[in-house]
């Protein structure tokens, strides 16, 4: 297993690797000025951010998560228990964020130590996050990802992800979750640094003229 990502060198040593392990790859990384880390603190504050952006474009999420931190600072469990829901929509978060933000803050106020979970098994968890209400494989995937450094992770639920794996693999159709997580056990164990890669790919190449605004804010977080 790959060590955690952890540094902008981490994953520059990473795209080497997959590079060399696959041609198709060498091609959309010379065309990206750089794959970012995009790395953020773990804990309750990383996990919300990703919440906060479900569904939003990058610049959507930013300021949604920015009035997040003003109206319910200090963003503890304590304080979003206390809050009022009327105060959380103020900030922007939709009914079922709010739903989300009081499990989430529920769970850890009931000992759910986010940041021993960060270092848990990939497996392990992700199954802990998915029990959350509101938490699917995609915040999942972002928040082992983005916060905990996990190096083996494909996030196959984000469109962004799967129309830059379209596009960069010549596929006749945008492949499904299944059928893209056997796509990328080919990139393992080195599948967040491929994803992060697609991103920048996704980035650079702009979206196709065939999404709806809606499909392009699918994938704010990470870009």
């Amino acid at each position: 297993m790959a060590e955690r990502i952890r540094t902008q060198s981490d994953i520059d040593d990473a795209v080497r690797a997959l590079t060399a392990r696959d041609p198709r790859l060498a091609r959309i990384a010379e065309l990206v000025p750089v794959v970012p880390l995009r790395l953020q603190p773990a804990g309750l504050a990383g996990l919300l951010r990703i919440v906060a952006g479900q569904q939003l474009s990058t610049q959507s999420a930013a300021a949604v998560y920015g009035r997040v931190e003003t109206c319910l600072a200090p963003l503890t469990a304590e304080t979003i228990l206390a809050a009022s829901d009327s105060t959380m929509r103020t900030a922007g978060l939709s009914r079922g964020k709010v739903r989300t933000f009081r499990a989430v803050a529920e769970a850890v106020a009931g000992g759910l130590d986010l940041l021993a979970l960060a270092e848990a098994e990939t497996a392990e968890a992700r199954a802990a996050l998915e029990d959350l209400p509101g938490i699917g494989r995609w915040t999942a995937d972002l928040y082992l990802m983005f916060c905990a450094g996990h190096p083996d992770i494909f996030p196959v639920g984000d469109l962004a992800v799967r129309r830059a794996t379209q596009d960069a693999l010549d596929l006749a159709e945008e492949p499904r979750p299944d059928a893209l997580d056997a796509i990328a056990e080919a990139w393992a164990p080195h599948r967040s640094t491929a994803a992060r890669l697609m991103w920048a790919y996704y980035r650079y190449s702009g979206a196709p003229a065939t999404q709806t605004p809606t499909e392009a804010a699918t994938a704010g977080f990470p870009l």
